[in-house]
């Protein structure tokens, strides 16, 4: 039964088939003309026949013809050296017509030509070089994103009993990593998660970011007490930093139902949502110094154990979003925009906040920016098969994630 119906009924197979090969062959036409359409110099085709028309209606040809090289010279920022020896060819073509037609003297005609052929052989290696550069980028690019991947582990939808999304905004378009990082992983001592900023930038913050997720990841799972935790992040930095190196970070755990910890390591206080809506700063009870320069202030960080009940939800995040200034240098409110974004769904509340944070900064923000909620379902109500599914920046992945950005 199910071979006759594959084959479009038992004495028509041969249809079908036709119709697959006839759409594939229409298929990689339309692909090949796509390709030859992106090829084609337009542009710099265009600028010469403009110049040509030019000449033609002043009938001054000698005063257009040397506007010509502007053909070949813009091919090469298009297009590669085929298609700069086809305007080049081209230019040369109906310079010389041009040339005749207007009476312009031998000798003159050709020093233009000359000119326009020495362009095009020029513009010609300037394409190539640019193609070069152009793979050198691309492959230092998929080298990025291949360690991206590898240290930037997506966080699941759903971890233990929360619902989880995180959104990351880069700084500059071309970021893939950098002194952000984030974790959300289950251990045998519940859900744990970090938050942290790294002072600085470039390799060294991403080499910080990862010590420090790594040394997290690790002692989560053999560590049943969070201060212990911490006190293992902070050891391992110690030893690996220089006096003016640290990071911000917001630790928290979930050992048992209804009660949630958080250590404050110098970073800015996470959000508490009530099931009710009703949103508070988890501000530390004494002020503890970042991650690294304990040894310097003195001070320890302190537990806080907090009450954690179905539909109550934690933001935690990175200066990047509440330093995030608009054209009138205010701060981006991350509270009020909390308050009119925040659902039972944490993807979608993030996409709204990521959405309106970039509207805020004018599309660009100057620093990066992570964006981690987490939050417990209301017992016995079903989640929409939606719900908590990652955005564009990160993908849904089996449960444990650990993220540095």
């Amino acid at each position: 039964m199910s071979h006759a119906r594959d084959l479009g009924g038992g004495h028509r197979p041969a249809r079908p088939f036709s119709v697959r090969v006839a759409g594939a062959g229409t298929s990689a036409r339309k692909r090949a003309l796509a390709q030859l359409a992106a090829g084609t110099p337009v542009l710099p085709a265009l600028v010469v026949f403009v110049v040509v028309l030019s000449g033609l209606a002043d009938g001054a040809g000698m005063i257009w013809l040397p506007l010509l090289v502007a053909g070949p010279a813009l091919a090469a920022t298009t297009n590669g050296p085929r298609g700069v020896f086809w305007v080049g060819f081209l230019t040369a073509l109906l310079g010389a017509l041009l040339g005749i037609r207007d009476g312009v003297p031998g000798r003159e005609l050709t020093a233009v030509l000359a000119a326009l052929a020495t362009v095009t052989l020029a513009s010609g290696l300037a394409s190539v070089l640019r193609g070069r550069r152009e793979r050198v980028l691309a492959a230092v690019r998929s080298v990025a994103e291949t360690a991206q991947h590898a240290l930037l582990k997506p966080v699941p939808a759903r971890v233990g009993p929360f619902q989880a999304a995180v959104r990351y905004s880069a700084a500059a378009a071309e970021a893939r990593i950098g002194g952000d990082l984030y974790a959300l992983i289950p251990t045998p001592h519940g859900v744990r998660l970090i938050v942290g900023d790294v002072r600085g930038k470039g390799l060294p913050a991403v080499g910080t970011a990862a010590l420090v997720l790594g040394v997290f990841r690790e002692a989560a799972h053999d560590e049943p007490d969070l201060l212990a935790v911490v006190e293992r992040i902070e050891r391992s930095l110690a030893r690996n930093l220089g006096h003016d190196d640290f990071v911000t970070a917001v630790v928290a755990g979930y050992p048992r139902a209804g009660h949630l910890e958080v250590v404050n390591c110098g970073h800015a206080p996470p959000l508490l949502v009530n099931a009710s809506g009703r949103i508070s700063a988890v501000e530390p009870p004494h002020p503890a110094p970042p991650l690294g320069l304990r040894a310097l202030a003195g001070d320890t960080p302190v537990l806080q154990t907090l009450p954690f009940a179905d539909g109550d939800q934690l933001l935690l995040y990175t200066d990047g979003v509440t330093e995030a200034r608009d054209g009138g240098r205010a701060f981006y409110p991350l509270a009020a925009g909390l308050e009119r974004h925040v659902s039972h769904e944490p993807a979608r509340t993030l996409d709204a906040l990521h959405d309106e944070l970039l509207a805020h900064v004018g599309g660009r923000l100057h620093d990066d920016a992570a964006l981690l909620l987490i939050r417990k379902p209301v017992a016995g109500r079903a989640v929409s098969p939606g719900a908590g599914h990652p955005g564009p920046t990160v993908a849904a992945r089996a449960p444990g994630a650990e993220c540095c950005s």
